[in-house]
C-alpha cells in the first residue's frame, strides 16, 4: 500500500501549473528530485532548468490552488486509490521510458503493474462474432503465460477481453479517459467492480473532477500503449482510437500484432492495413505472440537456468542477477543505477547474461531473468 505523503500536495500540483505538461515536469524532477523541492525552488534556479526558461518558471512559483488539491487527498484516501508519481518504483516502468509518460497516475487495484508479462488488447466499439471470438481465445490462451491483460474500458473489444479476463482468472486493467469518481459508459460499472474485485484494477491520469470528454480518449491510449510488452488490435477500421493506440505503440518501440480479417470487411481494414504497411506483425495463434516476444514456455513450466549458471558468473554479473532476483523487468537505467556499474560494463556484463541464457531482453530496453 503506498503512503499517503507530505509530498503529495505538491505531486499533485505539479499536474496542474499552467504551462507545465508530463515532459517539463519529468525535467524538472530529474532536476529537483523531488514536486516539493520544484515549487521551494528559487525562480532563477527553474529558470535553468533545461526547457522550463521564465514564463514557466513564473507559473510554478504563483501557483496558489493547493485548498482544491487537499479535496483530492481527500478523495484518494477514501476510495483507497493509489497515486503513482513519475519518480516512485511503482509507478509502471514501461510507460515511465516513454517520452511523454504521466506525471501522475491514479490507480484503484491490487495488480503489480510492473508485472513481466503485459498485454493491451485493442478494437472496434462495434466488433463482430469473430472479433469476439478471436479476443475470448486470445485472453483466454494468455492465462497459461501469466500475462496483465489491458484495455480501455470501451464497448466492445475492451470490455470482451475484461471479461474474458475476469473469466480465465487473468488480472485485467482498466485504462479510463477520466477521474476515478465515476465509470464511463456507466454500463460497465459493474465490470469495472469485478475487475477490482477479482485483483486488477482502475487506471488514470485524471483527477477526480474530470469527466469523459473526447480529447481525453487518445491521451487515454497512450497510456494503453506504453504500459504494455505488445498491443493486440483485434478488429478495427481504418480510423478510430485503436489506430492511434496502434501508432502511439510503434512511437513507443511496443511490438504491435493484428488479426487479418477479410478484404471484404470493413471492421477488419484497420488490422489489414496495419499488417500490409508493416505496423503490425500478423497474428493468428496466441503462441505466435508468445514466441515473438520471448515468452517460449507457460508460467508454471518456467525452468531456471540463472541458479545452475550463477556460480560461473563474475562480480558484475551476479550483481545484475541480483537485482533481477529482488525486481524485473527493470529499464537498462534503472538496472544500471541499482548496480552500481559503468555504462560499458553493463553493456558488456548484459550481453553474456543473454548469450548463456539467463537474461532476457524485453521491448522498451527492458531486461528480465530467463
Amino acid at each position: 500500500m503506498i503512503k499517503i505523503t507530505n509530498d503529495l500536495l505538491y505531486q499533485l500540483a505539479l499536474t496542474q501549473v499552467p504551462q507545465i505538461g508530463c515532459v517539463h515536469a519529468k525535467l524538472l524532477i530529474q532536476q529537483f528530485h523531488s514536486a516539493e523541492a520544484v515549487f521551494k525552488a528559487r525562480i532563477t534556479d527553474l529558470e535553468k532548468t533545461e526547457g522550463i526558461g521564465t514564463v514557466r518558471a513564473r507559473c510554478i512559483k504563483s501557483f496558489s490552488n493547493f485548498i482544491q488539491l487537499e479535496k483530492e487527498i481527500a478523495f484518494i484516501e477514501k476510495y483507497k486509490i493509489k497515486p503513482l508519481f513519475i519518480n516512485q518504483p511503482q509507478y509502471p516502468q514501461r510507460l515511465l521510458h516513454c517520452y511523454d509518460s504521466p506525471t501522475m497516475l491514479f490507480y484503484r487495484g491490487g495488480t503489480d503493474l510492473n508485472t513481466a508479462r503485459v498485454v493491451s488488447v485493442i478494437g472496434t466499439r462495434i466488433n463482430s462474432t469473430y472479433g469476439k471470438q478471436l479476443t475470448e481465445k486470445l485472453v483466454q490462451e494468455l492465462a497459461a503465460y501469466g500475462a496483465l491483460v489491458v484495455s480501455g474500458l470501451a464497448f466492445g473489444i475492451d470490455a470482451i477481453a475484461h471479461r474474458a479476463a475476469l473469466n480465465n482468472n487473468v488480472p485485467t486493467v482498466g485504462v479510463l479517459a477520466h477521474g476515478l469518481d465515476s465509470i464511463y459508459p456507466s454500463e460497465h460499472a459493474g465490470l469495472a467492480k469485478e475487475m477490482i474485485k477479482q485483483g486488477g484494477g482502475l487506471l488514470t491520469e485524471f483527477a477526480s473532477d474530470v469527466t469523459a470528454e473526447k480529447h481525453h480518449f487518445p491521451v487515454r491510449n497512450r497510456i494503453v500503449a506504453g504500459l504494455c510488452d505488445a498491443v493486440v488490435v483485434i478488429e478495427t477500421g481504418t480510423k478510430g482510437g485503436s489506430m492511434i493506440t496502434a501508432e502511439l505503440a510503434n512511437g513507443y518501440n511496443r511490438d504491435v500484432f493484428a488479426y487479418p480479417g477479410k478484404t471484404t470487411d470493413a471492421k477488419s481494414a484497420g488490422c489489414n492495413a496495419l499488417i500490409k504497411n508493416n505496423k503490425a506483425i500478423l497474428l493468428t495463434e496466441t503462441h505466435e505472440l508468445a514466441e515473438s516476444l520471448g515468452w517460449d514456455q507457460p508460467v508454471s513450466k518456467k525452468i531456471s537456468a540463472q541458479k545452475e549458471l550463477f556460480v560461473h558468473l563474475n562480480a558484475e554479473e551476479k550483481t545484475i542477477v541480483e537485482q533481477l532476483q529482488e525486481k524485473q523487468p527493470l529499464h537498462i537505467d534503472e538496472l544500471n543505477l541499482r548496480c552500481g556499474i559503468s555504462t560499458s560494463s553493463m553493456a558488456a556484463a548484459i550481453l553474456n547474461l543473454e548469450l548463456q541464457n539467463i537474461v532476457q531482453a524485453l521491448p522498451g530496453k527492458m531486461y528480465k531473468l530467463t
